[in-house]
């Protein structure tokens, strides 16, 4: 619903893991959620996959699923 409704998103709900990917960070009936996602040409937001985080560190394989779903979302554009 913020991304939705917002135009700027609190930090406290996001952060960088790296180059142009993001994290956006859920809490919904005491379980806290992640979703990839990134920008597209500095206003569309793309959501990736998200997980149910269970750990102080981000799983790697989920980061890794993430940047793949973006390369391909990319590679889609510009065909």
């Amino acid at each position: 619903m913020l991304l939705e409704t917002q135009d700027r998103m609190p930090l406290k709900f996001m952060r960088i893991i790296e180059d142009g990917l993001y994290e956006l960070r859920i809490e919904y009936e005491g379980n806290i959620y992640r979703i990839f996602f990134c920008f597209d040409k500095g206003y569309i937001v793309i959501l990736f996959n998200g997980f149910q985080k269970k750990t102080q560190k981000t799983p790697v394989s989920e980061i890794e699923k993430a940047k793949k779903l973006k390369k391909e979302y990319y590679d889609s554009k510009g065909k």
